[in-house]
């Protein structure tokens, strides 16, 4: 298991682990970095029709291991969510440093993602999906809630073309070292 301290260590300075299908683990720094600036998350017609619709239910840290496990499953070429993963963000979770956006059809889980928080900075590491658009709706609440409470940083890691109609960017490992440099410093909390 990759212990909470060095996990803490490694996002700090700007890294995060994926497994191989061997089973190793490997350490990554995207260059270029992808980020969602909070002051801009802009919500899509569509989504916004969706989450207007009220379908669906939000709730934070209720199923953590559960949107884990997840997210592995929805991967169609594999996952880099192996056992030493999911344990050692488990013990972040434990540690509360780990959190998790779940969403509910009735009392299905339809969608969620997950991440690390520290600081004023939020690591989204994964989301799924078993409902259209449910995965989406947990990134509008994750966006709100980061803004809520004073989060500088929302890291996506890479871009993809639905986190680009949300208003996500590109920017260089520079750029990105200094703005988690900032966000570091602020003292927000993810859960009450």
């Amino acid at each position: 298991m990759l212990s909470p301290s060095l996990l803490v260590a490694a996002y700090e300075a700007g890294y995060f682990p994926m497994a191989m299908d061997d089973g190793e683990i490997r350490w990554y720094s995207p260059d270029p970095r992808g980020i969602l600036p909070l002051d801009t998350f802009h919500v899509p017609r569509r989504l916004l029709r969706v989450i207007r619709s009220r379908r669906f239910d939000v709730t934070v840290n209720r199923a953590f291991r559960d949107v884990m496990e997840a997210c592995a499953a929805d991967r169609e070429e594999g996952t880099w969510i192996n056992g030493e993963i999911l344990d050692s963000y488990c013990a972040l979770h434990d540690r509360r440093l780990a959190h998790s956006v779940e969403v509910w059809t009735g009392t299905e889980m339809a969608g969620g993602l997950y991440g690390v928080a520290l600081k004023g900075a939020f690591f989204g590491e994964s989301m799924f999906r078993r409902v259209s658009d449910a995965s989406k709706i947990a990134l509008w609440a994750l966006a709100g809630r980061l803004r809520e409470r004073g989060f500088l940083l929302l890291d996506i890691q890479w871009l993809t073309p639905f986190l680009e109609t949300c208003g996500a960017i590109e920017i260089s490992p520079k750029d990105y070292l200094e703005r988690l440099k900032d966000a570091l410093r602020v003292d927000a909390r993810f859960d009450d």
